[in-house]
C-alpha cells in the first residue's frame, strides 16, 4: 500500500471532537505542572508518557481531572489554548471545534469574564497568526452533576458573558451512572440560545444511551457513539437523518472502550451508510494527533488518497461552520488532493 502518511500530513482537515485541556502536548503539561509544584502531575515530558498508560475509562477520568487541575489562572487558560492551535495548525487542521469545560475553571477560582476573555484573546491570536480557526463546544462534566449542568448552561447563554466563538453544548465524562435524560433541560436552554446539541453517548454504554441522546438532548453529532452498531435501527436511523459519529479509534483503544483497533466499529458504521468523522479526542494522552487518526482509518476502511479526502469533506459537512466556510473549505481539500494525485 501506498505510504500516505505525507498526503495526510499535507491534508487540510476540520475537527469536531477534540477536547481543550486533553490537547495540551507534553511541553505544556510539564510547563503548566511546573508553574504549580504541588500537582502530582510529572514535570518531566518524558515521564508523562507513563503517566498517561490508563488502564481502564475511570483511570483516564482521574489522569485527565489531574492535568484539568493545572489550569487555574486566565494566563494558563489562554497559553493551553493558544498552543493547542498552534500544535493544530502543524496538522494543517483549518478548523475545529474545541470542546472546553468551563466549569472545571470557574469552580476553581477563575473569573468566569477572564476565562472566556482568555479563550476569545487565543482564539482571534490563533486565528491571525497560523489561519487556524477555532470554535468553542461548552461541555457539562457529567461526573459532577445537576449543579455543573446549571453552571454552565448559564455561563452558555448568558449575554455578555458567552464568548463569541461559541457554536455549541456537549455532555462529557463517564456515561455509567450519569443518565443522558437529566440533563434535558440544560440542552432545551442551550439550543433554544441557538447552540446545537453535541453530547457523547454510547462510547462506554449501549445503544440504548444514543438514543437518550436523540431523544431528550436533541443531538445533531453523537460524540464516539461506538456501541451503535449493536443496533441496526440506530444505525438505520443516525443515516437517514445524516447525525454524524465523531469517531475516535485510538481514544476508544487507549480508554478500553474497544479492545483492539482491529475490533474497532467504524467499519460497520461505514457499511451502514452513517456520516462518520475521525478525530483525537485527547490527543497527546494517547499518543496520537489527528493525522495518525487519518492514518489508522485508511487502514481500517482501506482508503486510498481521495478516500481520506472524502472523510476530511465528511467533518467539514457535519461541522457548524458556516455554509461559505464550508464551500471554500472543501473546495480547498478537493484542490489539494487532484494536485497531489497529479503529481
Amino acid at each position: 500500500m501506498t505510504d500516505l502518511h505525507p498526503f495526510i500530513a499535507g491534508l487540510p482537515k476540520a475537527e469536531l471532537h477534540v477536547h481543550h485541556v486533553g490537547s495540551a502536548s507534553p511541553r505544556i503539561v510539564s510547563e503548566l505542572a511546573a508553574r504549580h509544584p504541588d500537582s502530582k502531575v510529572p514535570t518531566d515530558p518524558e515521564a508523562l508518557a507513563d503517566y498517561f498508560t490508563f488502564t481502564d475509562f475511570a483511570h483516564f477520568i482521574d489522569v485527565y481531572l489531574s492535568v484539568v487541575d493545572l489550569v487555574r489562572t486566565p494566563e494558563d487558560v489562554r497559553l493551553l489554548t493558544f498552543e493547542v492551535a498552534r500544535d493544530m495548525a502543524r496538522q494543517n487542521i483549518r478548523y475545529a471545534e474545541l470542546t472546553i469545560t468551563p466549569y472545571s475553571s470557574t469552580r476553581r477560582g477563575i473569573d468566569e469574564r477572564a476565562f472566556m476573555a482568555a479563550i476569545e484573546d487565543a482564539r482571534k491570536a490563533a486565528e491571525a497568526e497560523f489561519g487556524t480557526v477555532l470554535r468553542w463546544c461548552f461541555d457539562i462534566p457529567g461526573e459532577a452533576g445537576l449543579e455543573a449542568a446549571e453552571e454552565t448552561a448559564r455561563l452558555a447563554v448568558t449575554d455578555g458573558i458567552r464568548p463569541e466563538g461559541l457554536v455549541s453544548f456537549g455532555l462529557g465524562g463517564p456515561e455509567i451512572g450519569v443518565p443522558r435524560p437529566q440533563f434535558k433541560p440544560y440542552f432545551d436552554r442551550a439550543r433554544a440560545a441557538g447552540l446545537r446539541s453535541v453530547p457523547h453517548a454510547g462510547e462506554t454504554t449501549g445503544p440504548e444511551t444514543v438514543w437518550d441522546a436523540l431523544r431528550d438532548l436533541g443531538a445533531e453529532r453523537i460524540g464516539h457513539g461506538t456501541s451503535s452498531v449493536r443496533d441496526p435501527e440506530l444505525l438505520a436511523h443516525l443515516a437517514e437523518h445524516r447525525i454524524a459519529l465523531e469517531v475516535c479509534p485510538t481514544s476508544n483503544i487507549a480508554t478500553r472502550a474497544v479492545a483492539t483497533l482491529d475490533e474497532h466499529p467504524i467499519r460497520r458504521m461505514v457499511d451502514a451508510g452513517v456520516l462518520v468523522t475521525v478525530n483525537s479526542d485527547d490527543p497527546p494522552m494517547f499518543g496520537s494527533d489527528l493525522n495518525n487518526e487519518y492514518a489508522v482509518a485508511a487502514r481500517l476502511l482501506e482508503l486510498d488518497e481521495r478516500g481520506l479526502a472524502g472523510l476530511a469533506k465528511n467533518a467539514v459537512e457535519a461541522s457548524f461552520l458556516d455554509p461559505a466556510g464550508k464551500r471554500l473549505l472543501a473546495a480547498e481539500i478537493d484542490t489539494y488532493t487532484e494536485n497531489w494525485l497529479a503529481g
